[in-house]
């Protein structure tokens, strides 16, 4: 996967960029741990068009707008859709709930601070959906939370430049332990949350 993607931005540049970053806002498991390095590397040699700025805001806008697709289809089919179709591109009721859970407590400030939290912020997207929230509130918090992200990834990969390769591999495996670490927190928050209901019941 992570060989095949990074395939398809040096030989595609932006336009490769802006297809998988909306992929990976719609669920698709495109990890943007692995996009935006390339997209930072290929500007630091030369082979990005636009250069690295270009790479960040095709990167964050693009991540707009795979939020709105994935917004509109939960609002307009709710989960029968999600959880029917939706598992052919990998979208499982666990991530939903954990991305649910997420909303419920934090509301708004959670589409924000998702878009840096691992698998949180490629799901965040459905609740809010669900939930019907202000679309322009939606966008902005969207957008703002996006760009930090992927000028980050891309930075790591514009700094380290041809050293990418090397750290390629400790990046994603830091990734998947971030994304364990925040599964973790939010299951322990969900179950302690339910202990109080249980007590009285």
């Amino acid at each position: 996967m992570t060989a095949a993607l990074s395939n398809l931005v040096a030989t595609y540049g932006l336009l490769a960029v802006f297809v998988l970053m909306v992929g990976e806002s719609c669920g698709f498991p495109f990890p943007s741990e692995v996009i935006m390095p390339t997209a930072g590397l290929l500007a630091a040699t030369g082979h990005m068009q636009g250069g690295l700025v270009a790479a960040i805001i095709a990167g964050g806008v693009a991540n707009l707008v795979g939020s709105l697709i994935a917004y509109g289809v939960a609002a307009r089919f709710g989960e029968p859709l999600l959880l029917g179709p939706g598992r052919y591109v990998g979208i499982r009721r666990h991530h939903l709930e954990m991305a649910d859970g997420w909303f419920r407590r934090w509301g708004l400030v959670a589409v924000f601070v998702g878009r840096v939290l691992p698998v949180i912020r490629t799901y965040i997207s459905f609740p809010a959906g669900l939930a019907r929230i202000d679309l322009t509130k939606f966008s902005v918090l969207t957008l703002v939370g996006a760009l930090p992200w992927c000028a980050a990834l891309a930075l790591v990969g514009y700094v380290l430049g041809r050293n990418y390769d090397r750290i390629s591999g400790p990046l994603e495996k830091g990734a998947i332990a971030i994304a364990v670490l925040v599964a973790i927190v939010v299951v322990v928050w969900y179950v302690r949350g339910r202990e109080p209901r249980s007590r009285k019941a």
